[in-house]
């Protein structure tokens, strides 16, 4: 029984069960695997994707990718390489990675979630999300 609690904290102490909740909460939004990892959509549209561990998108290190302002990138990089990073792919259309591991700001990663969400979600549903 213990066994089971144990594995259950786990779960949702997860990085990935955390990401799937401010997600989700947005408008609209969908989860869709790709890639062979968790993608977070509007409408069809990209704004966050996770990359776990062992895979190798995520380097060893679980992370998020998600859409940033322009310019965003690199300052965040620049502040804090150790957090943030510029990922493969996407990277060079200026989204942001952040690492997952080590102490994270959920609440800093939640604006930023919200931010990705609204560079690609209509105006209309974009114009719901508030700045919690």
């Amino acid at each position: 029984m213990a066994r089971q609690s144990d594995q259950l904290l786990g779960v949702l102490r997860s990085p990935l069960t955390r990401i799937r909740k401010l997600c989700l909460d947005l408008p609209e939004a969908q989860e869709v695997e790709a890639w062979g990892e968790p993608t977070f959509r509007i409408r069809n549209k990209l704004f966050a994707m996770y990359a776990s561990s062992g895979n190798h998108h995520g380097a060893g290190r679980p992370a998020i990718w998600m859409k940033a302002p322009p310019g965003n990138q690199d300052i965040m990089v620049r502040a804090d390489p150790e957090r943030f990073f510029v990922p493969p792919y996407v990277g060079p259309s200026g989204w942001i990675g952040v690492h997952l591991d080590g102490k994270v700001d959920w609440k800093e990663l939640d604006m930023l979630l919200r931010d990705s969400y609204r560079l690609v979600a209509p105006k209309r549903l974009a114009a719901r999300v508030d700045d919690a």
